[in-house]
């Protein structure tokens, strides 16, 4: 999947962009499922909730066929090598299901405000690319953003018990009116691709309507981290370059033989 010229403008201009319906019924059925078995592991690699619901699965491509084999989809893969024009690798894997009535919010941040100062990534040459495996909407906790934000480059935000929230002032210097925010929301199977520094956050999830979003973090190879410090699950430290494959994760002999 290759974005078009105004796919590529709209990302450029708005620090992330909506792809409807990149993958099919099927495909998401699948996907929903590989993660409610990851979910019934317990590893250090998955976090919970306070009351035990699951908040996120970290690195599940490790261990998973299926994960793994959808790393290489080129649905996902050449999109975030059109933009960075060079080799890629995978510098983060997770599911975050903000399950029903449980979901907690994720405060507004950047992402690259942790990449750089607690993996050592030394520029905002790496994107979040995720799948919807849910309809999700701004009942259920999707995703907001600050549109142009991206182009405020770093905004440093303090370590406050191992995350990095923006603080309440940079909150309201980015945010004057409902108009400086909004919502990626789409249908199961549609995709989000979103910048390192753009600024984004999410409600919880107080209805009983699922809302799973799989994300895949690439990063360009000549961006590879100098020194990291958080555990190896979350920022990886293999810098060896995704392998594109042609074939759909879903008709990999690996996968359909796992779901056989």
């Amino acid at each position: 999947m290759r974005l078009t010229p105004a796919q590529l403008n709209r990302y450029e201009e708005q620090g992330f962009l909506v792809v409807p319906n990149v993958f099919t019924a099927v495909e998401v059925d699948m996907l929903r499922d590989e993660s409610v078995a990851v979910f019934r592991h317990e590893r250090p690699e998955i976090w919970r909730e306070k009351n035990g619901a699951p908040r996120t699965a970290f690195g599940c491509q490790r261990y998973s066929d299926t994960f793994r084999a959808l790393t290489t989809d080129t649905r996902l893969h050449d999109p975030v090598q059109q933009i960075f024009g060079e080799p890629i690798y995978i510098h983060q894997f997770k599911v975050n299901p903000k399950v029903a009535f449980e979901g907690d919010p994720f405060p507004w941040h950047q992402d690259f405000a942790t990449w750089h100062p607690d993996d050592g990534m030394p520029e905002p040459r790496a994107m979040n690319i995720a799948i919807f495996l849910d309809d999700v909407t701004a009942a259920n906790g999707a995703l907001m953003f600050v549109p142009g934000s991206h182009k405020l480059g770093m905004i440093d935000a303090p370590d406050v018990n191992g995350r990095r929230w923006m603080e309440r002032q940079d909150v309201e210097r980015v945010i004057k009116s409902q108009d400086d925010i909004a919502i990626a929301g789409g249908s199961a199977g549609s995709v989000l691709l979103f910048h390192g520094n753009a600024v984004h956050g999410s409600a919880g999830n107080i209805t009983p309507l699922a809302r799973r979003i799989l994300y895949v973090t690439y990063s360009a190879v000549s961006n590879a981290l100098r020194n990291p410090t958080r555990a190896e699950f979350i920022a990886h430290h293999d810098f060896t370059p995704v392998e594109r494959d042609e074939r759909p994760f879903s008709e990999r002999p690996d996968v359909t033989a796992q779901t056989a």
